[in-house]
Parts: structure tokens; sequence; C-alpha cells
């Protein structure tokens, strides 16, 4: 049923505008693994002119170079030579080109091979079809590597492997991050196997460089495809990809000729994958570099806390709104928190995000099935540390609400969560959570994909986890969905949340017989904050000003940013193994 459901959705996903088809440039290698139907190129008209293949509209080439190669008019793009993309993300004069000198053989003699390279050799002034070497983004230090089109379609053969090893082996000695722009039709087929040896000698040195604790971010242009997709394209800390980009193992027309059906529009494009879980993020060639220059800076130094200054402390008296708000509010009773706790107005988990952290860059997926918009969670600075937020979102709009399922996570959320904490891990940032969810998502394709072991693995995981962990309940504390992000060694509760076993209804349907004794049931649940505090469920409750809306978010998040300082700079001097080991212990005296 589950594999019927993935199917039948095949048909339902949005497709961004800017879809194309791939371009063939002259000189591909028609026998590279799932090269894309042959196009006709650009349409010359005067020598500063051409016309754009797609929607036909007649460009001026250096106006489309200053527009980063996309075009003006239907937002086409144009894939770029190694030259001008070195220009477009490093910074003036700072590449310096490696491994130039790594020879190229004819592993199994086929012939005319040679003379193919050389004539490709000549055509594109490039060596081979990657070029690797030290640049600087924004000033960040960094291995860069650049596949081109152009030469037999970004094809994989033996010495784009080793270029790219012999970076990433580099990129480890030198413990600097690696980015690398990928592009390739796939395996070299007139290397035969020793080609698809490439994917498991890449795949090997990039593992080399992640157990050291380095980054690497692929950027996934078009196409990407084959074996370099199923080895370093898509083995990155953080995958980002161009608009429109295909992204795929199989080629589209590989599929269609196996399963014998027309494909669905933008199957397999940037946007196709980032619903699907397995990028990041699709980012804009404009943005590109400011996206990679913000990535780099996350990790620039990822080794010890920020240091909290007496001077960074923040003034956390009520402003006037604030104070009549407070002398307002009356006080509530446990079942009066429960409907407060779920008014559709009160501020959620990225209201919280956006006015805590500074700089926060959401990423996307769980590199499985699906990109969850019930959990949110990136990376962000808190005053100059980086961190990583996740947090649950129902929405604050019937729309959003909607679109969000309710804040009810699936599985892929859960799994995209537990990959954002353990990618915090390896990079030694604090993780902070804002749970607000009635429970996890109860629907028959949650059970097909593994709800309860979603779950259960976020427990197990996160109870482990070797940096501090500050889990916050702003709204509802759902049962178990809640609990799988609130594994934490602080947990703090907003003064008119809830936190429980299961809602009042269920409680008094399960013990009583009665859903109507659900008023009754919030009341003997100890679910409120003030009782949690007091069963030492929750280390510290945060004030509402009255209660949490518009008027006193602002001021929420005050205190929130300045506590979640505090404990930060208290945690400074532990060993990251502390960490995990003041979690167990929490959990232990339950």
């Amino acid at each position: 049923m589950m594999f019927q459901k993935i199917k039948e959705n095949r048909h339902k996903y949005h497709i961004f505008k800017n879809r194309h088809q791939p371009e063939t440039e002259t000189g591909t290698d028609d026998t590279a693994e799932n090269r894309q139907p042959e196009q006709k190129p650009a349409a010359k008209t005067a020598n500063d002119q051409f016309v754009c293949k797609k929607c036909g509209a007649t460009l001026s080439k250096s106006e489309t170079a200053a527009n980063k190669y996309v075009c003006g008019q239907c937002g086409y793009y144009f894939r770029i030579r190694t030259n001008n993309r070195i220009k477009m993300v490093a910074d003036p004069g700072t590449f310096e080109s490696w491994f130039e000198d790594v020879a190229e053989t004819n592993p199994l003699d086929f012939p005319g091979y040679e003379e193919k390279l050389a004539a490709v050799q000549e055509k594109t002034k490039l060596k081979e079809g990657v070029t690797v070497g030290y640049a600087r983004i924004d000033g960040e230090p960094v291995v860069l590597g650049v596949c081109d089109s152009r030469f037999l379609m970004g094809s994989m053969g033996h010495v784009v492997g080793e270029k790219i090893a012999l970076a990433i082996e580099k990129a480890t000695a030198m413990r600097l991050p690696v980015i690398l722009f990928c592009c390739s039709g796939g395996a070299r087929m007139q290397e035969g196997i020793i080609s698809l040896m490439q994917m498991a000698k890449t795949a090997a040195a990039l593992k080399r460089h992640s157990e050291t604790g380095l980054l690497y971010v692929p950027v996934l242009t078009d196409p990407t495809t084959g074996g370099v997709t199923a080895s370093f394209a898509m083995l990155g800390d953080l995958i980002l990809a161009e608009p429109g980009a295909l992204i795929g193992f199989a080629g589209p027309r590989v599929i269609e000729q196996t399963i014998g059906e027309k494909l669905p529009e933008g199957f397999q494009r940037a946007e196709f994958q980032l619903e699907h879980g397995f990028v990041d993020a699709v980012v804009e060639r404009r943005h590109l570099k400011q996206t990679l220059a913000q990535i780099l800076k996350y990790h620039h130094n990822n080794q010890s806390f920020h240091a909290f200054t007496v001077a960074d402390r923040i003034d956390l008296r009520p402003d006037e709104r604030c104070r009549e708000h407070m002398e307002t509010a009356q006080e509530r009773t446990a079942w009066e928190k429960v409907k407060t706790a779920r008014q559709v107005t009160r501020p959620s988990a990225m209201d919280y995000i956006r006015l805590v952290f500074q700089d926060f860059m959401e990423l996307h997926g769980d590199r499985q099935f699906r990109d969850d918009p019930a959990v949110v969670g990136g990376i962000a600075f808190l005053d100059g540390q980086p961190v990583t937020v996740i947090g649950i979102q129902k929405g604050t709009s019937i729309e959003e609400c909607q679109q969000r399922n309710f804040g009810m996570a699936s599985p892929e959320g859960y799994r995209k969560a537990l990959r954002l904490m353990k990618q915090a891990e390896k990079f030694h940032r604090p993780v902070i959570t804002f749970v607000n969810t009635s429970g996890a998502f109860c629907g028959m394709e949650a059970e097909e994909l593994g709800q309860g072991e979603a779950i259960a693995r976020n427990l197990f995981e996160m109870s482990a986890l070797k940096v501090p962990v500050v889990c916050m309940m702003i709204g509802e504390g759902g049962s178990g969905g809640a609990l799988a992000l609130a594994v934490g060694n602080q947990v703090w509760m907003m003064e008119h949340a809830t936190y429980s076993v299961l809602s009042p209804e269920g409680f008094s349907s399960i013990l009583w017989k009665d859903s109507s004794r659900a008023e009754e049931a919030a009341g003997v649940m100890k679910i409120t904050a003030q009782d949690l505090y007091d069963l030492q469920v929750v280390e510290q409750i945060i004030p509402e000003y009255g209660g949490a809306d518009e008027v006193t978010v602002g001021a929420i998040s005050m205190f929130i940013k300045q506590q979640l300082k505090e404990y930060l700079s208290s945690q400074a001097g532990k060993s990251w193994e502390d960490f995990a080991g003041e979690r167990y212990e929490r959990f232990r005296q339950f």
C-alpha cells in the first residue's frame, strides 16, 4: 500500500515554473550514462545577441552574463563554464588549481578514446571534466571543485574520480571544508568498470573527511545523474541545488522506457527533490555565493561555545503594552490552559525562531522520502553562537495549519529532525527545539512509513547527543509526538502551555469511558507548567506576560534569548561527553 501511495503521489506535487530540459553541449559523450535527449543549440544573431532556446527571446550575451547566465525573460538556467562558475563564487584572485597533471589512460583500450579526449581537451581548453583547487568565499577558505558538462557531459572517468578524491584528501589534511559543483551525465562508458570504481573511491574519501568533523556541501546543477548522483553528489552535510536542475539516478528516458509510462512534468527536477526530502534548499544562482558564505560562517569554528559577556544581557522589563496585558489577565484553570495552548493565534515555533535567533537558514528533508512541513529546522546564530534550531510548526492560519497538518508530524518529520540533530553533534552546535503538537500524526501512511520506529529512534539518539539540548514547550505537548523532540538537558515550558501523556479527551475516554469529562481530566492529569515544575519534569517556566500573542511575543522571545545565553555560558567548560551523561541522569530519575 505504501508503494502504491508513492506512485499515486507522483502526479500531485507542485512544480516550479522554471523547468527546462538539459542542454546538450557540442562534444558531449554520446555514450555517457543517462544522456538526455539532444537539443538544438541557442540560435545566434548579432555578435552580442543570441536566442533563448526555452522561450525564444533575443538576449544580450553581456546582460545575460551579468544576470549569472539566467534568461531575463523566462528564468531558464544556462549551463556555466568552469571559469565563469569559479568567478561567480570565489573571491577574486583566490582560486588556485590543483592536480592538473593527473595522467589520462585508456584502461579498457577503448578504440578512439584517446582521440576523443584530445579533441574535447582542445575544444574546451580543459584537461578533464572537473577542476579542483583552493579558494576563498567571502574570506572563508575552502576546497572548491567544479564539474563541466562540456567535457564528455561531465562523465566520471578515473581522472575525474582521482582529482576529486585527491582534493578531498588534501582538504582533510588541511582541515578545510569542500564545496563541489556537480554536473554529470554519469559514468564514462569508455572506461567501463574502472569508472564504476570511482563511485566507491570518492565516497570513501568523503567518509574520512566527514569523520574528522569537516563540512562538505555539494551543489547540484543541471544535470546531475547516474553514478555521480549515487556517490559524491548525494553525500553532503548540506545539499544545495539550482532551480530546475535535473537530478536523479536513472535518466527520464531510461525510466520511461523501463516502466512504459510518460513521467509527470517536473519529475526529478530540483524542486521535486526538495519536496521528496533529498536536498536541503533550492538556491537561485544570484544568491549562491551569499548562501555558501553563510554556510561556511556557521561552520567557521565549531569546537567551542561563543563566550557571552555581561554586556550581552538584555533588558527584560516588559514594555507598557505587556504591562497592560498582564494587568488584565485572569488566572486560568488547567482546562482553560488547554484551550489557550490550542489557539491558532498563539505564536508559533517560527515566530520565536525569527525573534530569538539571527540568520536562520531552513534546511529540508529526511534524505529518505519527503520533507515534512510540520517540522521546521535549520541553522542560526544566537548572538554569534551557531545553533541548530528545530520546531514543530502548527501554523497561524487555517490555510497554514492544513499545509502543515496541524503540527502533527509524520515519520519523515521526526527523521528530518534527527538528521539535523546528528549534524549538530558533528559540528558541536547546541540544539534548541520548540514543541507545539497535539501528537504525532496517526494516519495510515504514518504507520506504513514507521511512525513508532521514527519516534523511538529519536528518543534513542537524542539521549546520547554530545551537545547541549534545550527543549521548550510553547503550546501543546502531546504524548510521544512531543517527547520525540524533548529529550533535553533542560526542558522549559511556557506559562500557559501543556504537556501530557495524551489529551484530556483521550484520558477521560480511556479511564472513565466518557470524553465529556475532559475538563475534569485536565485538572487531575497534572499537565500545566506549574504542575510539571513541581514534578521536576521541567526546569523553568517561561513567563507569558499575561498570555502569548502578538503583543507579548517580543518580550517572551527576549526572555528566552537571555535564558539560552545564560545556560549555554554556564555549560562552556564541560566536555562533549558530559552533556550526554547529564541527559541520561536527568531522565533516569523519573
